[in-house]
């Protein structure tokens, strides 16, 4: 039985409720945000302009525009920016208004809820675990002529992993020969290295719509930024017309334009990431009961063969926090996704882990 009425991570409130303690004397595996916080030149621009909340931001966010077009590279009439990246899936859909889509499971929650809010019948295309959860060349049959959008999340939630490039754009070439709107959620892409994504394609393919959050790599989940792209200016605009005015604050919009520009915050993300990752996914996997996937994000995705296992309620115990995947369709509640934080935090997981499944700590 889920332990928190939450869908999603992050949920330390409740958790800690059910310790009798504050959240913040939980260590949160359980979202996927870096551990590095927030980049120090967005903490001085906001301690420098909080006179900004004593006015209306720009309707039109006319910086945060610019700022995101000129990072990508390409007009910022392609841009919309929102409240987050899950404020962009829901303007998305509703612009799109699709009559049957495609999506992946396991995968993000919130595509199904935005599809069934303007009617949409989903259907399923279900990963296996006997082909290492990799979107593999199954998916192009499942891609009809009845179809009209297809959800990709690359790399996937939860399993954190990354199709072949070839596979993808085979993906896209088929959706454009059946007129399917292909969106692509790369909320985590800005975790790989040298990895662009596929809004460099765009140009050549506007049925096709990328997402991307700055909510998880800059460590700003509180202030919400998140944004769409697409070649279709004229859906584009419509989705602005259908946007609510200021529903962005001024302090996201800020971070927007400061946050982008701090290469020395994302070189060292990235070198931290491609140190912790393997070093985690490495001591998780040697031990007993646990198969560990390697994924290519700022997360793992793992499996728990203990008999009775119930190893989330086990670390809450200890005060870690880790998402239990029991309610993403095609899982149960043998699967868990854990985020990858500094090396410390890590090793708290670590010897927590291996205290739980050695049976010297909490009974499973």
């Amino acid at each position: 039985m889920a332990l928190f009425h939450s869908a999603h991570g992050g949920n330390t409130r409740e958790a800690a409720a059910l310790l009798g303690i504050a959240p913040e004397q939980l260590l949160d595996f359980s979202a996927n945000i870096n551990p590095a916080g927030m980049p120090a030149s967005l903490k001085h621009a906001l301690q420098n302009n909080l006179a900004l909340a004593e006015r209306y931001p720009d309707v039109e966010y006319q910086r945060l525009h610019q700022a995101l077009a000129a990072h990508h590279q390409i007009p910022t009439s392609w841009i919309l920016a929102g409240n987050g990246e899950t404020d962009a899936i829901f303007m998305l859909v509703k612009a799109l208004a699709p009559r049957k889509a495609l999506v992946v499971v396991p995968g993000f929650a919130e595509y199904r809820r935005a599809l069934t809010q303007v009617g949409c019948d989903v259907a399923e295309f279900h990963l296996q675990e006997e082909e290492g959860w990799q979107l593999t060349g199954r998916v192009l049959d499942a891609l009809t002529p009845d179809l009209d959008c297809l959800f990709l999340c690359t790399p996937n939630n939860p399993t954190g992993l990354l199709p072949d490039d070839s596979l993808l754009h085979a993906i896209a070439a088929r959706c454009k020969t059946l007129g399917i709107a292909l969106i692509l959620d790369e909320a985590f892409m800005d975790f790989i290295r040298d990895r662009s994504g596929f809004i460099p394609h765009l140009a050549d393919n506007p049925h096709l719509w990328v997402l991307r959050s700055l909510t998880k790599f800059y460590a700003i989940p509180g202030l919400r930024l998140g944004y769409v792209v697409g070649s279709d200016v004229q859906k584009v605009n419509q989705m602005r017309a259908m946007q609510m005015p200021w529903s962005i604050n001024a302090f996201a919009a800020l971070a927007g334009e400061v946050i982008l520009q701090d290469t020395a915050y994302q070189q060292a993300s990235w070198r931290w990431l491609e140190q912790a990752r393997p070093r985690l996914r490495a001591a998780l996997a040697a031990l007993p009961a646990l198969t560990v996937w390697p994924g290519v994000a700022n997360y793992l995705f793992l499996r728990c063969d203990a008999p009775g296992s119930a190893l989330q309620r086990a670390l809450l115990e200890r005060h870690i926090l880790i998402r239990s995947c029991a309610n993403y369709p095609g899982l149960d509640d043998r699967y868990y996704r854990v985020a990858v934080r500094s090396i410390e935090e890590n090793d708290r997981l670590i010897a927590a882990m291996d205290a739980v499944l050695s049976g010297t700590g909490p009974v499973l």
